[in-house]
């Protein structure tokens, strides 16, 4: 296992931090060869850096550990170079503790509730049979970069990494909820996993939507995940999908379905997972659950992400260099990504990659040739289709969500 710690003393306390907001590249022989995936922001708080770790999980390749129980993983930042990520590169992200193993030939879903007309109980050969309908999305935490607000709020601390992007198929959730009926009076429709808390007074973690986005084209009860059965750790044997939205709403292992004809009041509906009323831009509102304070967090705002060059990276003058990255949002489409080498002066337009769809990651890059010697800051900034863009400054909320400040890295040119 491979911790900052280690890599730090590794080192003989030789490590630089760039302006960017990434760590420099370990000395040559610290650590293994896996050391430089352990690249984190010097914006994160010194507990979060000297205690991470290089560690990995049955079916994944080295994530790093944030917490382990219970376990909360983040994607290095050289696994999210592609407009999709793949499976065992995937971070991974709990609430709760108890996480069962599911044996998928005993594993049932029950569909009802009193904004139902009925109810029934399926197993995942029966959800199997239903039209299916494959997506690419990503699914991102909705405290993704949490650690890097200042000054730092309570929360897991993550970096960069609390995202990926797949191609989820499985059932339309509007099919599943046509098996027993949604009546005139449902406003809501609330998930339950299977994963629970070790004490009695945690609450366990059940998420609604508004029914508006439950029946969604392509709000989905998944089963895989980039052709693939999904992983134990990303919600096996079903999960729910909810392109757009934050992770928040995308519930694994999913056992209950139950529309309801009043707003949900659990703990992760009315307490958590919510933002100030009105300081940001969204567009998608979950009404029923709005207060004159707060308001759900929903859609993903805008973003970008700088996936290469490391920061601290050398380059050479006079030689031409390849700055590049991925660009997504809440399902409006990436309209541009801009690079800034004045520190947000000018901008000049990057090169947009394959599309995989308006909810997926989009890669860009842009080519330049550094001409003076010394440190290079670029800096990075996405606009969507609806004229949405990145902040230069993250907006203040509570639990430090919807962190979307323009990304930089700084270059040495020698």
């Amino acid at each position: 296992m491979i911790t900052r710690r280690g890599l730090l003393e590794a080192a003989g306390g030789a490590l630089a931090f760039g302006g960017g907001g990434a760590l420099t590249a370990p000395a040559r022989g610290a650590g293994s060869t896996n050391s430089g995936l352990l690249w984190l922001s010097p914006l994160l708080p010194a507990g979060t850096r000297a205690n991470a770790a290089l560690d990995t999980l049955p079916g994944k390749k080295p994530l790093i550990r944030l917490t382990s129980r219970p376990p909360n993983y983040e994607a290095p930042l050289a696994y999210l170079r592609t407009a999709i990520t793949p499976n065992d590169e995937f971070f991974v992200r709990y609430h709760l503790a108890d996480i069962p193993q599911i044996d998928a030939g005993t594993w049932k879903l029950n569909l009802g509730g009193e904004g139902a007309n009925g109810g029934l109980q399926i197993g995942l050969d029966e959800l199997k049979k239903l039209p299916t309908f494959e997506v690419a999305a990503v699914c991102q935490c909705s405290g993704n970069r949490r650690g890097l607000f200042q000054p730092h709020v309570a929360g897991v601390q993550w970096g960069f990494g609390a995202m990926g992007c797949a191609r989820w198929k499985g059932a339309r959730l509007k099919d599943v909820l046509d098996l027993v009926g949604l009546n005139k009076d449902a406003v809501e429709v609330v998930f339950d996993g299977a994963d629970g808390p070790i004490l009695d007074r945690t609450p366990d973690l059940v998420k609604s939507l508004p029914v508006w986005k439950a029946i969604e084209e392509t709000t989905l009860v998944a089963y895989e995940m980039n052709g693939e059965p999904l992983p134990h750790w990303n919600g096996f044997p079903a999960r729910i999908v909810v392109p757009g939205w934050t992770a928040t709403y995308w519930v694994k292992h999913v056992t209950s379905i139950a529309a309801v004809t009043k707003p949900f009041d659990g703990f992760w509906m009315k307490m958590a997972y919510r933002i100030p009323a009105g300081k940001f831009p969204l567009v998608a509102r979950f009404i029923s659950q709005e207060t004159a304070v707060t308001t759900p967090i929903t859609e993903i705002v805008v973003n970008s992400l700088i996936t290469s060059p490391n920061d601290g990276t050398r380059v050479k003058p006079g030689h031409k260099t390849s700055i590049s990255g991925i660009a997504w949002d809440g399902g409006y489409g990436i309209s541009t990504v801009e690079v800034s080498a004045d520190g947000g002066k000018s901008w000049t337009e990057a090169a947009l990659g394959e599309d995989p769809g308006k909810f997926a990651f989009r890669p860009w890059s842009y080519d330049f040739t550094p001409v003076a010697r010394g440190k290079l800051a670029l800096t990075a900034r996405a606009t969507n289709k609806i004229g949405q863009i990145q902040t230069r400054e993250p907006i203040p909320n509570p639990a430090g969500y919807n962190n979307n400040v323009v990304q930089s890295v700084t270059l040495d040119v020698s």
